[in-house]
């Protein structure tokens, strides 16, 4: 096998969907991550189990070839950048500034070479998550392979949907490289991205107009497990499972998930037969039991998750500003306020904030929303309703 590609980040991305996907379309994959015990396990068996799951069952599957390098072997990591035809990153948006080292170096080896040209597929929950990684990249790329970086390196935006949770204690220790992951296999990504011939990649779609696509990750996919959540954590369950088998948490949900749908459906002028049929393929996949996707999971950072441009405040006023009214996604937003695990740094804060300046200003503030906005009108009203009863939902 001559074709190489290199993945920084090990994890659940990484394994779990983009190295399924390098893997099977005939390359030999590198991962470069700080996890020791992953390395080694992987260098160890050439492969990884990967376990497709669904409430009828699991099936295994072995992906190799592949290797690992630790992220602080800077000379191996950099070989690795230097010999691949195809590339990732999938560490997280915080840890974006720790690996562009070891991608600047296997940049610079590449320019000296006069190297073909090379495409990192950017899997960050990061809004212009591409073009922050080639930013980061600049400022630390030597001055010889400034050209090379301009000219024939591209960053190219996607989405993951693939649910892949964070493998447990006990996976781990029966095996550390064994991650669990559901059956969705799509991948789109950003054509103008690409420089060169775009690679055919297993899954991988490129599209023109891929603004939708990041719409419809954020404003339904991600949304609606912050609809579950917060409407589950209000009703006590543990798991996401437990929410969707209450049929009033299903029914508030798919509504908020239809106004976003609607929204994104005006703004972006897409398909509604397109959108409504993801949120109903979400709505059955949401009720994966095997993933185990835990409340405290999907609901934590509360904070982060009712930013203006994020997956409530961002749908309601995508809504808002097409002439709609958001019912259900702003009862989510106030439900949202009330989500207060002990052990969620946020959230605590967020409750803190509520306790000191009241929930009103405590709301402007993480929302960036304005007080006379309808949707802070809205969500305040809600919140009113929750505090006399928790468990109440909209009827729909």
């Amino acid at each position: 096998m001559s074709k190489k590609a290199v993945i920084f980040g090990g994890g659940n991305i990484g394994r779990g969907f983009i190295g399924q996907l390098f893997s099977e379309s005939g390359y030999e994959v590198t991962f470069i991550d700080v996890d020791v015990e992953l390395v080694a396990a992987l260098n160890r068996k050439h492969s990884y189990r990967l376990q497709i799951v669904s409430n009828e069952g699991a099936r295994d599957l072995q992906i190799g070839p592949v290797q690992a390098i630790h992220g602080n072997d800077t000379a191996a990591a950099a070989k690795a950048v230097a010999e691949a035809e195809i590339g990732a990153t999938a560490v997280g948006a915080n840890a974006l500034k720790y690996i562009v080292g070891n991608l600047a170096a296997g940049l610079a080896l590449r320019a000296a070479s006069n190297a073909a040209p090379i495409n990192f597929i950017i899997c960050e929950n990061l809004h212009g998550a591409a073009a922050h990684v080639r930013s980061l990249t600049e400022a630390v790329v030597e001055e010889g392979a400034r050209a090379y970086l301009a000219e024939k390196v591209g960053f190219v935006n996607t989405v993951i949907g693939r649910m892949v949770p964070v493998p447990t204690a006990e996976m781990r220790a029966e095996d550390v490289s064994l991650v669990r992951v559901e059956a969705y296999k799509e991948l789109p990504v950003d054509r103008k991205g690409f420089v060169g011939a775009i690679p055919e990649i297993t899954a991988m779609t490129a599209y023109d107009e891929f603004e939708v696509f990041t719409a419809r990750k954020l404003y339904i996919h991600n949304c609606g497990h912050a609809l579950m959540a917060y409407a589950g954590f209000q009703r006590g369950y543990e798991f996401g499972y437990e929410a969707m088998a209450d049929d009033e948490v299903r029914n508030f949900m798919q509504a908020g998930l239809r106004e976003s749908a609607a929204a994104i459906c005006a703004a972006f002028k897409a398909d509604p037969a397109w959108l409504n049929a993801h949120v109903d393929d979400l709505m059955l996949r949401f009720n994966n039991r095997m993933l185990g996707d835990r409340i405290f999971r999907l609901g934590k950072d509360p904070i982060r998750k009712l930013a203006l441009e994020d997956r409530l405040t961002g749908a309601a006023k995508l809504a808002t500003s097409q002439g709609l009214t958001p019912s259900n996604l702003a009862w989510g937003m106030a439900e949202a306020l009330r989500f207060n695990p002990a052990d969620d740094p946020a959230a605590q804060t967020l409750q803190k904030r509520i306790a000191e300046a009241g929930v009103e200003t405590a709301f402007l503030e993480v929302s960036g929303l304005q007080k006379d906005d309808p949707l802070t009108v809205m969500v305040l009203k809600a919140y009113a309703e929750l505090e006399k009863n928790p468990r109440l939902l909209p009827r729909v």
